[in-house]
């Protein structure tokens, strides 16, 4: 509030009070009060209370006072040398609060020293990092001895299967096993329909087809489709079994055996949709309440 109300040349007093001084105070006390509100106020000092007006204020209160308290005084030169020097670190003292606060002399030794000690310091934090890196990797080097040979296991396990499949192989073809196959002594046929799809595996694909293997899902849903029909016969051949009138009682022991089948059914859906390898190909539950309801039409057009 005093600084909001302060009139630099208007009145010495008011400088005074300003800096918080009274009259008769000496040079020294002068100085160590500007010091005190030009780390408060000054915009460079970084504190939450830092003001450009206000500092500027403070420097001319402090320049006014100053001034009075030499004429005062008197003059002399051993107050004029100490006032000279303070003015030339008064001058200065943007630059110390730049830097990070490393360094001294002048402004460009200090730029100097302030860009080495930056290159110091990202020297170091490079060095941490390696080092982390180092110990972090040395720290799992059992995980990784233990995963290769895991792996090299597996590989080895593989390999001899591949080898006993091949000597069946041999066997069966000495035998004689393979002779009956359809296509014996036939070229392969090309696959030249697509040329995004690998003739090696359409001819495979061919084969396992050819010899009755068809994937799991395909099997799967085949099975859902036939439990569904028949789970809809059962259905109609149970409420035709209960017949007319049916009491409440075994209408609902009915539909609790409907709907403990679809359950059952839907499980299945799921076990399907695990294993299809297409995502338009999945398949949605079937409704309870909707199979109750097809079941009852069917009856009653009979």
């Amino acid at each position: 509030r005093m600084l909001s109300g302060y009139r630099p040349k208007s009145d010495v007093r008011d400088s005074y009070k300003l800096l918080e001084l009274e009259e008769g105070c000496s040079v020294e006390e002068v100085r160590s009060s500007y010091r005190s509100l030009a780390k408060k106020y000054h915009p460079d000092s970084g504190s939450g209370t830092a003001d450009p007006a206000a500092f500027i204020r403070v420097e001319e209160a402090y320049r006014a006072v100053l001034s009075h308290v030499a004429d005062s005084q008197g003059p002399g030169e051993q107050e004029e040398e100490q006032e000279d020097q303070f003015k030339a670190k008064s001058l200065q003292h943007r630059h110390y609060l730049s830097f990070e606060g490393v360094g001294i002399g002048t402004p460009s030794q200090r730029e100097k020293q302030y860009m080495q000690f930056r290159v110091d310091r990202a020297t170091e934090q490079v060095l941490e990092y390696r080092q982390h890196r180092l110990g972090a990797r040395y720290a799992g080097t059992d995980l990784l001895t233990a995963k290769d040979l895991r792996e090299s296991k597996k590989v080895r396990i593989t390999q001899a299967v591949e080898r006993l499949v091949e000597d069946l192989i041999q066997e069966s073809m000495a035998k004689g096993d393979f002779d009956n196959l359809s296509g014996k002594g036939k070229p392969l046929r090309k696959f030249s329909d697509s040329p995004h799809i690998d003739p090696m595996t359409h001819n495979l694909n061919r084969i396992l087809i050819d010899n009755g293997y068809q994937p799991e899902w395909i099997v799967l849903q085949k099975e859902i489709r036939q439990t569904i029909e028949g789970l809809r016969q059962a259905a109609l051949a149970a409420r035709r079994k209960l017949g007319e009138p049916v009491s409440p009682s075994q209408r609902q022991q009915w539909e609790q055996q409907v709907v403990e089948d679809v359950r059952k059914l839907n499980k299945r859906v799921d076990n399907f949709n695990l294993v299809v390898p297409i995502l338009s190909r999945q398949m949605v539950h079937f409704s309870p309440e909707k199979e109750i309801v097809r079941a009852q039409k069917s009856y009653e057009a009979l």
